[in-house]
């Protein structure tokens, strides 16, 4: 089933909503029917899909799934109140996520598998949410034209070396608010503030597209350097398509502050709906996520970084897998997420 067929409009049923899900497993392996799950998600990822086949196959518990933009999201559940059928909310960023606490549609939710498996900084001291992937925000550069010490910190792509030749997306993507976050944190605002005017004059373009829209202009010579999500890139280097890998041989991937704080890691995490109907099984859902079976499927299917400790990646993720990250609790992101939105609006970053 496509993405595409599981998007899904506010006035769309739950009865409509368990026909987008992924068919259960059958089959002499599979596991008796043990009822189902709602998950309402903003991760617009196909591979997810093996997620919620092997979760069904391991307990035999439905999941109907159903997709959205995260505005849409916690405006569609808030809409919903008490009724909502949402059980599980997955969302795929640490600001994402504090909206969603913020717009109440969490409940606590700690066990021990949970508190076991995922470190304190990837998840709400309250209980509200848990990360159950990481993804670093890097600098991607033509390696033809910029040295890996051109690109050794956040602050140089402002500096003017980099003059016209930066690609970014816009202000209000919430990796970039996170990111400014975490700046800001580390910072203080006025030198995020510089940092960000420095980004803004430096543009090569006006913001626009998504992450793998910058690897792809860097790599067509349209900017010498980009922000990216590590698991846009490593997706490019791992594809089949001939194109994509060579956009991946073109570009390199800086991994910033190495020498200090080191390189600023969001989540994809997600938390038990406020008013949750099928509770227990939501609650199986969540210590899955956390399961070392969950978490290679995200690192293999998904290029992303396991979020409990020590587990391998596959090769192609495991090479990029050795940097030094910032040790910050990613709960902070959404703390100050109003105040990054409004350095990069003075900034004049669209």
């Amino acid at each position: 089933m496509s993405r595409l067929s599981c998007v899904l409009t506010i006035a769309l049923s739950v009865t409509a909503l368990a026909a987008c899900s992924p068919a259960k497993q059958a089959g002499p392996n599979a596991a008796p029917s043990a009822g189902e799950i709602n998950l309402y998600t903003a991760r617009h990822y196909d591979a997810d899909l093996q997620l919620y086949a092997a979760f069904t196959k391991a307990t035999g518990i439905k999941v109907n799934r159903l997709e959205m933009q995260p505005d849409q999201l916690i405006e569609r559940t808030k809409a919903e109140g008490e009724a909502s059928p949402a059980d599980v909310i997955l969302m795929a960023d640490a600001g994402a996520l504090w909206r969603a606490e913020a717009a109440g549609l969490f409940q606590p939710l700690t066990t021990p598998t949970l508190a076991a498996r995922i470190p304190v900084a990837l998840r709400d001291p309250k209980g509200q949410w848990w990360g159950f992937s990481r993804r670093a925000r890097v600098i991607a550069y033509d390696k033809a034209a910029v040295k890996p010490e051109e690109v050794a910190h956040y602050d140089q792509i402002a500096g003017p070396r980099f003059k016209g030749k930066v690609c970014v997306r816009s202000s209000d993507n919430v990796y970039n608010l996170s990111l400014m976050a975490a700046l800001i944190e580390h910072w203080g605002e006025a030198k995020a503030l510089n940092w960000a005017k420095g980004v803004v004059a430096n543009m090569a373009r006006a913001p626009q597209g998504g992450d793998i829209d910058q690897i792809r202009a860097v790599e067509a010579g349209a900017c010498q350097v980009a922000l990216t999500n590590t698991y846009y890139y490593l997706r490019l280097a791992a594809s089949p398509d001939a194109a994509d890998k060579a956009a991946a041989a073109r570009v390199g991937l800086s991994f910033p502050e190495q020498d200090g704080v080191g390189t600023h890691v969001n989540i994809s995490g997600g938390g038990l709906a406020a008013h949750a109907p099928n509770k227990a099984a939501a609650i199986k859902f969540l210590e899955f996520l956390a399961s070392d079976e969950a978490q290679a499927i995200l690192a293999g299917a998904n290029h992303e970084y396991p979020a409990v400790e020590g587990l391998p990646s596959p090769p192609d993720v495991a090479a990029y897998s050795k940097f030094k990250s910032d040790p910050m609790a990613v709960s902070i992101y959404g703390q100050r997420q109003a105040q990054a939105q409004g350095v990069y609006d003075q900034a004049g970053w669209r």
